[in-house]
């Protein structure tokens, strides 16, 4: 029987690109990152551009190899891409001669290759419908806004029902009003559908809003991850209402105070960054690292 609050689990994983010039040395992206994630666990990555975070997540889905480490899902070894692992990128990656719905079918009849036709569409109605767009079903990616299109690649993400939903950045594009209602629609379809979810991130409110946990990760070379948060704010979450928790703002302070200032701090390949890790995981004094997960995180 498989633990599953190590559903997902790394071990080590270091990422380093070759020199390309004579007299360059080798480049060390990340090095040690250990992190866990529970089934069902909603998570999210901060940090700062270089510090690998896309890389950690096509190496989860299967679409990029680490030079060491390895992970682990559901007790299995990750090894290439499967429909085990849906990726919603920051770009919507439509096919542009499909429709909403024939997008969302493509995916659906990949990994459901008995289904009917009546099944494979119910399918896609189900969740064009949880992401309002009941009446675009029959528009191509020309038609569609770019909330509109983001919307439909979340449907097909979602409709494939897989272990481990990978998301980078899929809201960044978007302006502010239109990525807030995304927001509200994603996690109402995860409450639903309770899937396991790694996403990437810039936005501090946008992680604290979605996440059980927030992985924050040290500035690059030699980057790593420094502090898995724990949000325990309540669900189901009122944006409008989570703000005034006494809690929020406790941790959207300690998130920044670690982007401007702790992750260039912890970062690099010295013994005196490993050392100063000891000092994160707390807020107020509070350890925020969950029992599964190593308190040193690299």
């Amino acid at each position: 029987m498989n633990d599953e609050s190590n559903f997902i689990s790394t071990q080590l994983l270091q990422k380093v690109y070759p020199a390309t010039k004579r007299g360059q040395e080798d480049l060390t992206v990340f090095d040690k990152v250990n992190f866990n994630i529970r089934k069902g666990e909603f998570t999210t990555c901060i940090g700062h551009s270089g510090c690998g975070k896309s890389t950690i997540l096509n190496i989860l889905a299967g679409l990029a190899e680490p030079t060491s480490g390895s992970v682990m899902m559901d007790g299995k070894s990750v090894s290439g891409p499967s429909l085990d692992k849906a990726v919603v990128f920051q770009n919507h990656s439509l096919l542009p001669w499909k429709t909403a719905i024939e997008n969302v079918a493509f995916a659906v009849k990949s990994r459901h290759p008995e289904w009917s036709l009546l099944q494979i569409r119910k399918q896609c109605v189900k969740y064009l419908e949880m992401v309002g767009l009941n009446d675009s079903y029959n528009r191509k990616p020309s038609e569609l806004s770019g909330g509109m299109r983001q919307r439909v690649g979340i449907a097909r993400a979602f409709a494939i029902e897989s272990k481990l939903l990978l998301m980078d950045e899929p809201f960044g594009a978007l302006d502010a009003l239109t990525r807030g209602i995304i927001q509200e629609e994603l996690i109402k379809i995860w409450e639903q559908t309770q899937q396991t979810v790694f996403m990437i991130t810039h936005d501090v409110d946008e992680a604290i809003f979605l996440s059980d946990r927030i992985f924050l990760m040290t500035n690059g070379p030699y980057a790593r991850v420094a502090e898995a948060v724990v949000v325990d704010l309540p669900r189901p979450r009122d944006r409008s209402q989570i703000v005034h928790h006494p809690d929020y703002y406790k941790i959207r302070n300690h998130l920044v105070d670690f982007l401007v200032s702790r992750s260039h701090e912890l970062s690099g390949s010295s013994n005196g960054a490993e050392e100063r890790q000891e000092e994160s995981g707390t807020v107020d004094g509070e350890l925020l690292l969950p029992p599964d997960v190593n308190p040193a995180l690299a």
